[in-house]
């Protein structure tokens, strides 16, 4: 598989090293003030760049045929654009919050216990994310995915960071030195606590996450998740 990487930062250099291990060749990789190589070579796109760059980045795929899959966070408001953009072109189009497999099945495994606290209002849901300091957004993609899944089944009406509205779910977004990830999911009553946790040792697993998604991509047609590639039912 031909890989375009949009995006050459510390993501993009771990994607490439681990698909290249994996067999797959590397035929353009770009950054905000340089690229190399040839775009239209490559089977597949891998996005993993800056909210600001982002849309720009997953157009210039799309409107060339080029697969994409992107793990940027912090642009998804215009995320229905991408879609319909996609669409148009018949393209094929991934977009997650975070692509390692781990975190994933933490996705359904979250969703899974909200449904099952949903009755015992006496438990106060919240989730905490911890991210280095070189992180731009706050709160992660990550974290707010699972306070979506959280909703889905609560009466909360919906997150906000750092809130004391009792009816919103409160997100807590932490920077600290050198953390690849971490995520909290907590439900705390007067009697006790439960607590569900994710934690990253390191960045390979959002980069096979990666590739996996542009591998189950590659000669498809259409928007599809995670979910998707990993064989995971609603």
């Amino acid at each position: 598989m031909k890989i375009a990487l949009l995006g050459y930062g510390k993501m993009g250099k771990v994607i490439e090293k681990l698909a290249l291990e994996k067999g797959h060749s590397v035929v353009f990789k770009s950054t905000i003030d340089s690229s190399e190589g040839n775009f239209k070579e490559a089977d597949v796109a891998i996005e993993f760049s800056a909210p600001e760059a982002a849309v720009s980045n997953i157009s210039k795929a799309l409107e060339a045929g080029i697969p994409v899959v992107s793990g940027t966070t912090g642009w998804l408001a215009r995320y229905h654009e991408m879609v319909n953009l996609c669409e148009s072109r018949n393209g094929s189009f991934i977009s997650a919050s975070n692509f390692s497999v781990g975190v994933n099945l933490f996705f359904s495994i979250n969703e899974y216990a909200a449904k099952l606290m949903a009755p015992w209002k006496e438990y106060d849901v919240s989730v905490e994310e911890i991210h280095h300091t070189e992180k731009k957004d706050a709160p992660s993609g990550t974290a707010i995915t699972m306070a979506e899944g959280i909703l889905k089944h609560s009466d909360k009406r919906d997150w906000q960071l750092d809130s004391s509205d009792e009816k919103s779910l409160k997100i807590t977004a932490k920077r600290e030195e050198d953390v690849k990830g971490t995520h909290t999911v907590s439900y705390n009553s007067t009697i006790d606590a439960i607590s569900l946790e994710h934690v990253a040792h390191s960045r390979d697993g959002f980069a096979k996450g990666a590739i996996l998604a542009a591998e189950f991509l590659k000669d498809k047609k259409g928007i599809f998740t995670m979910k998707d590639v990993l064989g995971i039912e609603d």
